[in-house]
């Protein structure tokens, strides 16, 4: 039901006054092709079924979510009402290349982490009602998603701390108040801040934009000491540094950079 709301937005964004080609030519059953300009990753698997369901065009997939494909093939055909597919062709394209976009970038990611014990995470840094399709392509290269929104999760950033003056009571009060499956996770800057966030006992601690020296003690002082909580590491994460950072001790990287450094990948689609 989201995807299908989502895309009647987008196809209203073109179509709410109408197409003025649609009054000048007679319509007649065509088959089109999308056709990859460049490799990539294909994502965008459910956003297009939905979308061809929606204008009564019979999609073929040739390439499926999470598949490598290269320049010059054919990833699908379309087959139904001229007039219905030049409609629907800028949402389908649009969809498709940013899907495909941020599932080739994470691939990338996901390559040079390869066979190392590393969780690699996207981040809350979508743009605007786009986050369930940017987060659905990020596990299309075999990311996996941090929290969707504020109620999946408590996280405790530093403006939130700048408002807590004890942490470990907060913890304690907070656990009588959330659902029990609820995980808290504490945002830190240096070693003490991760001292304070393990002693009270949150369940994630988030090593935020610190220098890999400092990542290194907070992960042997919580192997030492508080095993039973998983680390995390974000900020300024890249391709060129990623592996030393999936070395330091962490469980998990965060990489904002999935989604908004992901470019399109370009496809055509010819009648």
């Amino acid at each position: 039901m989201q995807i299908r709301d989502f895309l009647t937005q987008a196809l209203k964004e073109d179509l709410s006054r109408g197409d003025l080609f649609s009054f000048i030519t007679q319509d007649k059953q065509v088959r089109a092709h999308i056709i990859a300009k460049q490799e990539g990753v294909f994502s965008g698997e459910l956003y297009i079924r939905e979308l061809c369901a929606m204008s009564h065009i019979v999609l073929s997939l040739k390439t499926r979510d999470s598949q490598l494909f290269q320049t010059g093939e054919i990833l699908a055909t379309l087959e139904g009402s001229y007039v219905a597919i030049l409609q629907i062709e800028r949402v389908l394209l649009n969809i498709l290349s940013h899907s495909s976009g941020i599932a080739s970038y994470t691939y990338r990611f996901v390559e040079a982490l390869r066979g190392m014990p590393i969780t690699l995470l996207d981040t809350r840094k979508t743009r605007p009602l786009l986050r369930m399709l940017e987060k659905y392509s990020v596990r299309n290269a075999r990311g996996c998603n941090h929290r969707f929104g504020l109620d999946d999760a408590l996280m405790l950033k530093d403006t939130h701390l700048a408002g807590i003056s004890d942490l470990g009571s907060f913890v304690v009060s907070a656990r009588k108040i959330l659902p029990w499956t609820c995980k808290i996770e504490v945002e830190v800057e240096n070693l003490a801040q991760a001292k304070v966030a393990f002693e009270a006992g949150v369940d994630i601690v988030m090593c935020d934009n610190m220098e890999l020296t400092e990542i290194k003690e907070v992960a042997n002082l919580r192997d030492r000491e508080f095993a039973h909580i998983l680390l995390e590491a974000s900020g300024n994460l890249s391709l060129e540094n990623i592996k030393s950072y999936a070395l330091s001790g962490v469980n998990a990287l965060s990489v904002g950079a999935l989604i908004h450094q992901a470019t399109w990948i370009d496809l055509s689609l010819k009648i």
